[in-house]
This record gives structure tokens, C-alpha cells and sequence, in this order.
């Protein structure tokens, strides 16, 4: 694999690097990929994305090897908008492959950036009166 993003899941999708013609709609594609993996809680906080092919891997992932399987998940959600399987089994089997990246993404996440759902109650004075009964 190269550094490249873009050229990396061109491959994955069959199309040769200096092939450009959908470049706009791989692009497009790969930047819906980064959208759901911010809704994830990945990837920085203000959301990422590319423009072309200078965009490279560590920009996503730092060098954190635990978050390899972004790339199979990016090329998997592209094949799935670009070049959906001509069979509704298939169809099935790469949406069931893309739902188990997301929860491993997911609980990738949780370990290490984990959040108490249930915080402790504040102290009765420390809540602020809002005037309702």
C-alpha cells in the first residue's frame, strides 16, 4: 500500500493510480467514509477530509496501528456507494462486514477514550434553580 489515501482505495476499487476519471466521486465518497467515523467519536474532533491524493493515512490515524481497520471500513463504505455488488447476498455480506468494522471501531474508541454514562449526581445546592415546580 502507498501512503496515499486516495490511491490506496482507488486499488482497493480496481482503478489503476493514474486512472482519474472519478477521482471527484471517489473523493466524494471517501469524505462520507471520514464523516461517519467522526460521528464515531475518530479522527479529529473537527472532522477530516480529503482533497486529492496528498492526503495520507497518519493524517487520519497518527500512526495508531489499533485503527488499521479504518482503511478496509473506508474502502468497504466506497465500494458499497461507487460500486455496489450486482447481488442483494453480497450486498448483504459487505453491509454486515461494514456494520462489525464500525462496532469494533466503536469499541476501539470506548477503551480508549471512555466516558462514564452514568456521572455522579451533583450535590442538591450545586444544581441551578431554573424556576420550574
Amino acid at each position: 500500500m502507498s501512503d496515499s489515501i486516495l490511491k490506496d482505495i482507488k486499488k482497493t476499487q480496481g482503478l489503476g493510480e493514474d486512472y482519474t476519471v472519478f477521482d471527484d466521486q471517489i473523493i466524494m465518497h471517501i469524505n462520507t467514509a471520514f464523516s461517519t467515523l467522526n460521528q464515531l467519536g475518530l479522527g479529529p474532533v473537527e472532522g477530516f477530509m480529503i482533497q486529492d491524493d496528498t492526503a495520507v493515512w497518519n493524517d487520519f490515524l497518527f500512526g495508531d496501528p489499533r485503527l488499521n481497520n479504518v482503511k478496509s471500513y473506508i474502502a468497504l463504505r466506497v465500494r458499497l456507494l461507487f460500486d455496489p455488488p450486482t447481488t442483494s447476498y453480497q450486498i448483504t455480506a459487505f453491509d454486515e462486514q461494514r456494520k462489525e468494522l464500525e462496532w469494533r471501531l466503536n469499541v476501539q474508541r470506548e477503551d480508549t477514550e471512555w466516558v462514564n454514562p452514568n456521572p455522579e449526581l451533583q450535590e442538591l445546592d450545586e444544581i441551578i434553580d431554573l424556576g420550574y415546580p
